[in-house]
């Protein structure tokens, strides 16, 4: 009776697949916990729109950082929330999950995962590595003889993985991604205009004018924030140009992962993915003109994923749509 479900654990969002039912949940991994008593008030949506908007009594925080769980007992209640709104609140109804976690992380980090996810009330627990997952959702073919690179770009890390029959051949794994961007632009506007904004105000502008290629600059967009002179609200105008300047130094670590990566990888490999492009996926592919940065700085053509944010939760969707007992993962693929 009960369900299999594939859980994209990240750090800015959460994303649950139930077999044979698809995406099911989409939400931010966000707590906001009342500060005298640690009691979480509230998870995902409700949780996110207090983001730097609470009363010293509640504080907004996001359980996870880069990648992984920081804080066990909020990531626990985190999950049995979106446990019982994709599987209800009954003994029956405890799932078999499947969840991913970045390439590279230790053992500790590893069973962590497992243990938080046990606690929040699974049944069984397997696991499964980022960028595989990214991989098979993204459409690559992992299980074939012929090399493919995947680029995840995530909120709290950067994947970035060649894969070759069924596992990974190279990985590097990176702790550059979406929030520190968000910093990246905090920071800039901070320096530049003596304006305070917020994270929430700073991946709206990344989201909404960000752009990493010329070619690809979307305009100009009014900021408001706190004037850090005489400390009363502001308003300034910033185009995509300043916006690129402020991610430039994360951008470039980014970039120079992909070409280390592309270095290392064996020669008959390189080929391969010379002939069949750079596959980007995560929310960072959906920055305007990545795309064009990666091919012009490595010379392979780069290719954004049909459904970038969604990849990973496809990806294990895919693996536990096909395996008769939903996690048996380890006794398909190399990996873990």
């Amino acid at each position: 009776m009960s369900k299999s479900i594939g859980i994209d654990l990240g750090t800015a969002n959460t994303i649950v697949y139930v077999r044979g039912r698809g995406i099911v949940l989409r939400e931010p991994s966000v707590v906001a916990v009342e500060s005298r008593s640690k009691r979480v008030v509230a998870v995902g949506n409700e949780a996110k729109l207090m983001l730097g908007k609470t009363p010293g009594s509640i504080t907004a925080m996001r359980p996870l950082k880069d990648g992984v769980i920081a804080e066990f007992d909020y990531t626990t209640q985190m999950l049995r929330h979106f446990f019982k709104k994709v599987s209800g609140n009954t003994v029956f109804s405890r799932p078999r999950v499947m969840i991913c976690v970045p390439y590279g992380v230790t053992e500790v980090e590893k069973r962590a995962v497992q243990d938080v996810t046990l606690e929040a009330g699974a049944q069984s627990v397997g696991l499964i590595e980022e960028p595989i997952a990214a991989a098979i959702g993204s459409g690559l073919k992992v299980e074939s003889a012929r090399g493919s690179m995947i680029v995840d770009i995530g909120g709290g890390t950067t994947e970035v993985a060649v894969t070759s029959l069924g596992g990974i051949v190279l990985s590097t794994s990176l702790r550059t991604a979406g929030d520190e961007l968000d910093d990246a632009i905090v920071s800039y506007i901070k320096r530049k205009y003596n304006i305070l904004i917020g994270e929430v105000t700073a991946e709206y502008l990344k989201k909404s004018i960000g752009s990493v290629h010329p070619a690809a600059d979307r305009g100009v967009m009014e900021v408001r924030g706190r004037n850090l002179l005489n400390g009363l609200p502001a308003i300034i105008t910033v185009n995509s140009a300043e916006i690129r300047e402020a991610m430039g130094e994360q951008l470039s670590h980014i970039v120079e992962c992909i070409r280390t990566t592309l270095e290392n990888t064996p020669p008959e490999l390189s080929s391969d993915i010379y002939d069949n492009g750079i596959m980007l996926s995560g929310g960072g592919a959906l920055l305007a003109g990545f795309d064009l940065l990666i091919t012009q700085v490595t010379g392979i053509k780069a290719i954004v994923a049909k459904n970038p944010l969604d990849s990973v939760a496809v990806g294990i969707g895919h693996v536990i749509e096909n395996d008769t007992d939903g996690i048996n993962y380890r006794n398909r693929y190399k990996g873990l």
